[in-house]
């Protein structure tokens, strides 16, 4: 399954923990495409956001089981990347604000 670009990288997670790891060890997280591997993530970042991609970890996460009254189903399963950006390279997700 070929995945462009844009379908690669969902969308950035921007937490208090995940902003302090932006700050700590200059690592950005990232939602992205279940099907993505880490080659993929990485030459998306590179190419979107024209920096230098030191490393990328990523971790699945299941669905979890909710209910709404007596009805039940499970979120949908997600992935995250966590990538780790060259010393000196920086994404700024809030230019204007």
């Amino acid at each position: 399954m070929a995945l462009h670009l844009t379908q690669i990288l969902q969308r950035p997670l921007i937490t208090e923990k995940n902003n302090l790891a932006r700050e700590a060890r200059n690592e950005i997280v990232f939602e992205v495409h279940r099907d993505a591997n880490k080659p993929m993530i990485k030459a998306a970042v590179e190419q979107l956001f024209a920096v230098k991609v030191e490393d990328v970890r990523t971790q699945n996460h299941r669905g979890q089981l909710r209910r709404v009254g007596r009805f039940s189903g499970y979120r949908a399963d997600t992935k995250k990347a966590f990538v780790k950006l060259v010393d000196g390279q920086n994404i700024d997700f809030f230019q204007g604000a």
